[in-house]
């Protein structure tokens, strides 16, 4: 999914005001949390997820991780909050900009 610096620009101006939807405890990723991501995107396409994961290393794999699992854009990533990005084909995007 490639994006130009001013649509992501506008994804990160959307990102800032959501609260996170998703947050992957100690525990790590469980299949109930990979199911809610999953319904997250769908729905809303921009998702903030919260990693409250061990140290920098872990959180860093696991957001990395979840990026390639769900086949998300990483718009940003913030401390312990990532913001994800997926299109979805059925839904009109409000998020893209025109160049």
């Amino acid at each position: 999914m490639d994006m130009n610096t001013k649509q992501i620009k506008h994804l990160k101006s959307l990102g800032h005001k959501l609260n996170p939807i998703v947050t992957v405890g100690q525990h790590g990723m469980k299949e109930s949390i990979n199911n809610e991501l999953e319904i997250a995107l769908d729905y809303h396409q921009l998702v903030k997820l919260k990693v409250s994961v061990g140290d920098r290393d872990a959180r860093d794999a696991l957001v990395q991780q979840i990026v390639e699992t769900h086949k998300v854009l990483l718009v940003q990533r913030v401390g312990n909050i990532a913001l994800l990005y997926r299109k979805n084909k059925n839904k009109p995007s409000v998020f893209e900009v025109s160049v």
